[in-house]
């Protein structure tokens, strides 16, 4: 991004519908606009900070490329995926984000049968700065997250879980209660690594202290998309939520 770019964004950044200045760009090139970006600005001498976003679909799938090319070269920016499990944008497509079991558009009959990729452990095998896992229904731990990604220099990733109620299949008045109890039941899991440093946070932290953990039928059984899992689809689910909570409890040390 050469002078003249940097200098465009700023002159016309009132035709954006938010009040700070953004960059539009394709699906898969998130990553790849925001590096841009943050050279643009270190050759102009400007002092932002780059904040890039994307959903799941060009994060997990279209944006990996960018993404993993711009964690290795420690590109200084937080980058944010807003994971709802799922092309929502588009149609409510499969994504590799969509967790075994759901129905979606294009798993209308058979829902899907593979697991949800761990695209957490793939960022942090590339050791970036700042790692962190947050909810939309826990709002002071996300919010404690930015204030301290914002301070940190280098690349931070921050997984963002927000339930989408059209594409989850519950009333939109229900939207805190799933991700409460998607935390609850140890499916999305609230943490953070500060240079390489594991930290369980906020409710994960104080269910860990506790020993109480949901079971993960009462979140299935919110949604309808889980409507076609099979009982054998259930207990696997269970398994492997369990199987990932106890193995995140032992990086936590307790």
């Amino acid at each position: 991004v050469h002078e003249l770019t940097i200098t465009s964004i700023f002159r016309y950044r009132n035709i954006y519908p938010i009040a700070i200045n953004a960059v539009n760009n394709t699906f898969a090139s998130t990553a790849a606009s925001a590096s841009g970006l943050v050279a643009g600005l270190k050759a102009t001498g400007q002092d932002f900070t780059v904040l890039a976003m994307a959903g799941d679909g060009g994060t997990f799938d279209m944006g990996i490329q960018a993404l993993s090319g711009a964690a290795e070269r420690e590109t200084d920016f937080i980058y944010v995926c807003y994971d709802n499990e799922a092309y929502m944008n588009t149609g409510v497509q499969r994504s590799s984000a969509t967790p075994t079991g759901a129905v979606t558009t294009t798993t209308p009959v058979i829902p899907k049968e593979q697991p949800k990729k761990d695209f957490i452990q793939i960022m942090e095998a590339h050791h970036p700065a700042y790692l962190a896992t947050t909810c939309s229904s826990y709002p002071g731990d996300l919010y404690n997250k930015f204030l301290k990604a914002k301070e940190i220099k280098g690349t931070r990733f921050v997984h963002l879980a927000v339930p989408c109620p059209p594409g989850w299949g519950y009333a939109t008045k229900d939207t805190v209660k799933v991700g409460r109890v998607a935390v609850e039941a140890g499916i999305v899991v609230l943490y953070e690594v500060e240079h390489g440093e594991f930290r369980l946070t906020g409710k994960s932290l104080s269910m860990a202290r506790s020993g109480r953990k949901r079971p993960v039928d009462e979140y299935l059984k919110l949604q309808s998309r889980f409507k076609k899992m099979t009982p054998e689809q259930m207990e696997d689910f269970q398994r492997q939520t369990d199987q990932r909570w106890e193995e995140l409890l032992r990086r936590a040390g307790l």
